[in-house]
């Protein structure tokens, strides 16, 4: 029975109460959507897919995180043993390798760069873009912000997000100030009844117009190496304008967006309690940022490569414990070093909460979202390239399959994020450079 006629996506209940009309709000019902469950019946706007990407340092123990057998994941390794209640929903991708092609690794930046962007740097230079960039680039261009891009540590130059060397993609370090930013004076709630422009928005916008043939002249009369600094510098800024434009628009209604509740000014820093209390609160943030249509993409950068998370009242880093602490020989790890890995993982667990906390369409906001966790390097004790943890989460609107443990031994990283951009929809049939080219993605995977 199709019910659209008599109930349509913004139905409220009506009556009577002391003698002046009331209204009140329906939750969002099956009715509201078309027969698949993929779009609103009443307008055809389908509901978004989102993507992410998560990174820590640091890696795993060889052994401790691996399920024991490919395929469907039965119990998962003690260093991901938080996330075993989200097995169901995460697929954990071991055996990945970095090919160096005799380029040499510098230990913290060869490894995630080359994951994240499919190039092996040339000493501490790459000019490729990392995929959420490529993601963005596709489906972030109507929305408020093309991505958001946090930082736990309290460095914002410890995001990996890139549009090239010369470009990174800074951190927000505050959770007030990323609440400010996304839910701040320039929000518009998208099922809000009305709708008025921000008068600062437009004169804002007005700016960038009046100044545009002034810049192309000034361009006109410089070298070929400030022509090209220039040219970036106007790149940044006609993505600014898209945002302005978009902000002088009335948003499209997602009904499973809510504005989360203020958080406060909160200290920063690598102490692992400040690092796993901020995450926690970027985590919910960025849940309703997505929810609300304010981005499509998100970045985390939980630590920096050489994790310099620590303990309250402890010298050495976790980064320190990993070069200068004995393997215990009965237990066959470092202790120290490996007790950073149930936060780690714990704290990824936070953000899959967030995300699947969230009720959208007959799933959740994480069924319709991609997170895809990368770090830098496999054995930390040795800083290998070999069998490098990487992990996704979510179901991408249905396009990935999920619970799955994929073992492809010395097979390149990149076959990960190749099959995440196919997931995504970006049309791409390879991905990466030189042995760090993927052109197969994991078809057990992708629906």
């Amino acid at each position: 029975m199709n019910t659209l006629g008599r109930f349509p996506r913004r139905r409220v209940l009506r009556g009577i109460l002391g003698g002046a009309a009331v209204t009140v709000g329906v939750p969002f019902l099956d009715c509201f959507l078309n027969a698949n469950g993929t779009a609103l019946a009443d307008t055809g706007a389908p509901l978004p897919t989102r993507f992410g990407t998560w990174f820590w340092g640091l890696g795993f123990n060889p052994g401790r995180w691996e399920p024991k057998t490919p395929g469907k994941i039965a119990a998962l390794g003690p260093e991901l043993a938080p996330l075993e209640p989200w097995k169901q929903k995460i697929n954990v991708y071991s055996g990945m390798k970095v090919l160096l092609d005799g380029r040499v690794n510098t230990v913290h930046f060869t490894g995630p760069v080359a994951l994240i962007t499919g190039t092996v740097p040339a000493g501490q230079t790459v000019e490729a873009p990392s995929m959420d960039v490529l993601v963005s680039d596709v489906i972030g261009t109507n929305s408020r912000f093309r991505s958001l891009e946090v930082s736990c540590t309290g460095d914002p130059l410890h995001s990996q997000s890139r549009r090239s060397a010369s470009s990174i993609n800074p951190g927000e370090v505050s959770p007030l100030a990323l609440y400010t930013r996304v839910f701040g004076p320039g929000f518009a709630d998208p099922n809000a009844a009305t709708f008025t422009p921000d008068p600062h928005v437009m004169v804002k916008r007005s700016a960038l117009s009046a100044v545009a043939d002034d810049r192309k002249a000034f361009v006109a009369d410089l070298g070929a190496a400030d022509r090209a600094r220039m040219d970036e510098y106007f790149t940044s800024l006609r993505e600014l304008e898209k945002q302005l434009d978009i902000s002088l628009q009335k948003p499209a209604p997602l009904e499973a967006c809510s504005v989360p509740a203020k958080v406060d000014q909160t200290p920063t820093g690598t102490e692992i309690e400040t690092v796993k209390t901020n995450h926690r609160l970027f985590a919910q943030l960025l849940a309703h940022a997505l929810a609300c249509g304010q981005t499509r993409v998100i970045n985390i950068a939980y630590a920096n490569a050489n994790s310099s998370l620590r303990r309250a009242g402890a010298y050495q880093t976790h980064h320190e414990y990993s070069h200068e602490e004995p393997v215990d020989l009965k237990l066959g790890y470092q202790p120290e070093m490996t007790s950073f890995y149930a936060d780690i993982t714990s704290s990824f667990a936070d953000l899959l909460t967030a995300l699947d906390g969230i009720r959208e369409a007959d799933g959740t906001l994480l069924d319709r979202t991609l997170v895809v966790a990368s770090t830098d390097t496999g054995y930390a004790k040795l800083h290998s390239l070999d069998n490098i943890p990487l992990l996704t989460a979510g179901g991408a609107s249905g396009r990935m399959k999920t619970g799955l443990h994929v073992a492809a031994v010395g097979d390149p990283g990149t076959r990960v994020g190749l099959t995440a951009l196919q997931a995504m929809g970006i049309p791409v049939s390879s991905w990466g450079t030189r042995s760090m080219q993927a052109t197969k993605a994991f078809s057990e995977v992708l629906v």
